[in-house]
């Protein structure tokens, strides 16, 4: 008799034994709107898990540019972008955000995850190679095993290994692929050094902004921008889902890449178009970046002033430069336990525990928004302090 296919659903128990010791971390119900303060099972918590870095989820310019979009056109457009899912709404977005960005075109996809699937998985064809950071984001991995293409990966920011995959696929066409900003860890990809090895081998840099635009650079461009080398990046994606306070994606490049990007990337072409709500967020989200760019240098201050002030009470913060900030903390229970207890006393954070981590190198992983106020802050501060003494994470 052959195995029953369920029977490694039925023999997965890590979560229900994380549930009888009251340290299971995911699904917990928020009956909220996303801002500085959450309610979260019935209880009001200071929240520092979120992405909603410039807090514009709920901006009331952005609701009622939602609110209006959706009495416009309707709740869905009911196809595939390919097809009958397009309106004027999307391509005036995609032509803002290709003009915000430099670059020439755009196309908004129906996620952000979906947007690093299509594009990656139709980029690179059989007889090239992805090369990409060994800590970008699954949505990346993902795009590259649907390839035709090959993969192979580089020590996290180690610009000595990325030449050796370099010079190993030297006769083949190479996109290079990493995070502007990674999301567990909080550095900044090495844009500088990645740019000189890639034109010394002849490869594209594709660059995944999700966590850098509205963030860095002068105008909240992200990683390019920040290292005055917009040019330097030939393909950019970004999420709407963090700083643009909605959900869908965009890829960003010259027309002609853009152009064979809407035509052969299945996860556009085969998925229904995102729903005018969410791409009037988006717009309204575009013009508040720019017009408002007192919350990029809130938020840039407050992780900064967070890092300083966590090294201060003894935690291991990494090599963060953004305003997401990893405390290590050690084992996987110690990180579960660690949640609880931050929980408990009104704080709403997120574990990051192995495989996304190696062993016993567990964290704590913290997020700061514009709209933190500095009475948040210290509240986070002292929660962290008490909890932290009592796992023996700090002295």
């Amino acid at each position: 008799m052959p195995s029953d296919i369920f029977e490694k659903c039925f023999n997965f128990q890590v979560a229900n034994e994380l549930k009888k010791v009251g340290y299971y971390p995911y699904y917990h119900r928020v009956e909220s709107e996303q801002g500085p303060e959450i309610t979260v099972e019935g209880k009001k918590r200071v929240v520092v898990c979120s992405n909603n870095y410039l807090g514009l989820a709920n901006h009331p310019k952005v609701i009622e540019a939602s609110a209006r979009a959706a009495s416009h056109y309707g709740t869905s457009c009911t196809g595939s972008r390919l097809l009958n899912g397009t309106n004027d709404l999307h391509e005036k977005v995609e032509r803002k955000f290709a003009k915000f960005v430099g670059k020439e075109d755009a196309i908004l996809f129906t996620t952000g995850h979906h947007s690093n699937l299509g594009a990656l998985s139709c980029l690179v064809s059989k007889s090239e190679v992805f090369v990409t950071d060994k800590l970008d984001h699954a949505s990346i991995i993902d795009g590259c095993r649907l390839s035709f293409g090959q993969m192979a990966r580089f020590r996290h920011n180690d610009m000595d290994d990325l030449e050796r995959q370099l010079i190993r696929y030297k006769d083949k066409g190479i996109l290079i692929v990493v995070d502007g900003v990674f999301s567990m860890e909080g550095d900044i990809a090495k844009l500088p050094e990645i740019s000189i090895l890639a034109k010394k081998y002849g490869a594209r840099v594709f660059v995944d902004e999700a966590h850098s635009l509205g963030v860095l650079g002068a105008n909240g461009r992200g990683t390019g921008e920040h290292f005055n080398m917009e040019d330097d990046v030939d393909v950019l994606m970004a999420t709407a889902s963090k700083s643009m306070a909605s959900i869908g994606g965009f890829i960003a490049s010259k027309m002609e890449v853009i152009d064979y990007i809407k035509h052969n990337a299945r996860s556009i072409i085969f998925t229904a178009s995102l729903p005018p709500a969410c791409v009037g967020a988006i717009d309204a989200s575009l013009d508040l970046i720019q017009q408002e760019p007192e919350r990029r240098a809130r938020v840039m201050n407050t992780a900064k002033k967070m890092k300083e002030a966590f090294k201060s009470l003894g935690f291991n913060t990494n090599n963060s430069e953004s305003p997401i900030i990893p405390l290590t903390v050690g084992t996987d229970m110690v990180a579960f336990k660690m949640w609880r207890m931050l929980f408990d006393e009104g704080v709403f954070t997120s574990p990051v525990v192995t495989p996304a981590v190696p062993e016993g190198q567990a964290i704590i992983r913290t997020s700061y928004m514009a709209t933190h106020t500095d009475e948040h802050l210290n509240f986070i501060l002292e929660k962290f302090k008490k909890v932290g003494k009592s796992c023996d994470v700090i002295a």
